[in-house]
């Protein structure tokens, strides 16, 4: 679906099975995304404090959507800065 979406002319898309969606994107995992895609942020403990979550529930969460490709971390120190590793998230239709 990605190949076909990137020959559609969209490029930078990540897409995820309706199984995977279904199971990692909780509301909480969506709000991060929805943080993340509208502002910059420094790092997770930063993230966090703009959710108003505990550090170690975001980076769960943060851990989470790395291991499915849809956050990536830029480390500086001993600092992470998590990012959206894609410009588009989809995902595929049920069959």
């Amino acid at each position: 679906m990605a190949r076909a979406l990137a020959r559609g002319g969209m490029d930078g898309v990540h897409v995820l099975s309706h199984e995977s969606a279904e199971r990692i994107l909780t509301e909480k995992r969506r709000e991060l995304i929805d943080v993340l895609r509208r502002e910059e942020v420094e790092s997770v403990r930063d993230l966090a404090r703009r959710v108003e979550r505990d550090k170690g529930q975001v980076s769960r969460d943060l851990g989470i959507l790395a291991e499915h490709g849809v956050v990536d971390f830029e480390e500086t120190g001993r600092a992470k800065r998590p990012y959206l590793g894609s410009d588009h998230l989809v995902v595929e239709p049920i069959h």
